[in-house]
């Protein structure tokens, strides 16, 4: 069975959703899940979980993200971005691209951004965006987010394409949004794609095509990234057979540790086979998240 990671580098028009139920066809896995939606119209890295690495979508679902964005100035719509129905249009030719260098630059850091009426954000249970198709006006409570740095590639007025560094929790069509209403201009997002979440980038991502014929040619375990994949820098730890015995069976380790509690570590056997997540609990590792069963 295929236990790990593979990179998809998602096509518009696909959800998240679709991309998911492709795979599970064609790697006959039940267990693959994804963390970090993209939008339909979005492209670029969507890092699928698959078999036992579904335990560990949780490092990726807080890991930063990179895009690159276009942002189109003087139209406003209902969704932030391309999709959505025309709301206000206004004029941008008075913007200068150093206006706009100078309102981005004020996104960078930690901010309070309000996330997009057609998000996925929940309300009593229910999506904002089931509630704003019905035509029910919805504004999300804003949330704290942290944008590292922006780097303006273009200023094509009325398009503005830059790349952005951030934390999880950010949407980029809220920072188009906001960028439009700082010039006076209004603004959507016009195209996205993720460049990288976490430790995946493009480098590693695969087509749908790409998998759907590695499935056939049975190369496609060539296309899995193991599961400590998404911990790069964790310490790693190497049991021997009796230490593995108590990892799998969800026993301290009784290995002291040297990093402070929380701390979490890989834990490979001898052959170098991934057993799981440890976890430093009251001075000694502990086992946190175990992929490999006993015996």
């Amino acid at each position: 069975m295929l236990h790990g990671f593979v990179v998809i580098d998602k096509p518009a028009g696909w959800t998240s959703h679709d991309v998911v139920a492709r795979i599970r066809r064609l790697t006959g896995l039940r267990r693959v899940g994804h963390a970090g939606t993209l939008d339909p119209m979005a492209t670029g890295v969507l890092p699928l979980a698959l078999g036992q690495a579904t335990k560990l979508l949780e490092y990726l679902s807080e890991a930063d993200k990179g895009y690159r964005a276009t942002v189109r100035l003087g139209l406003t719509t209902d969704t932030d971005d391309a999709t959505g129905a025309p709301l206000v249009e206004r004029p941008w030719q008075h913007v200068t691209e150093e206006a706009v260098r100078w309102a981005l630059a004020e996104f960078v850091g930690t901010v309070q951004q309000v996330p997009p009426a057609y998000s996925a954000i929940k309300r009593s249970g229910v999506p904002l965006y089931r509630l704003a198709r019905r035509g029910q006006q919805v504004t999300a409570p804003p949330r704290t987010v942290t944008i590292h740095r922006i780097d303006v590639l273009a200023v094509a007025l009325p398009d503005v394409t830059f790349e952005v560094a951030c934390s999880k929790g950010t949407y980029i069509r809220s920072l188009a949004r906001d960028l439009g209403d700082r010039l006076g201009t209004g603004g959507h997002l016009r195209a996205l794609r993720r460049l990288w979440t976490g430790p995946f980038d493009l480098r590693s991502a695969h087509t749908l095509d790409e998998v759907a014929q590695a499935a056939e040619s049975g190369a496609l375990p060539s296309l899995i990234l193991p599961p400590d994949t998404v911990l790069p820098a964790a310490p790693a730890l190497v049991l021997g057979p009796r230490g593995e015995r108590r990892l799998v069976t969800g026993q301290a380790l009784g290995i002291a540790a040297a990093h402070p509690g929380g701390t979490v570590g890989r834990a490979y056997s001898v052959d170098g086979a991934v057993l799981g997540v440890v976890q430093v609990v009251h001075g000694e590792w502990r086992p946190h998240k175990v992929l490999r069963g006993p015996g």
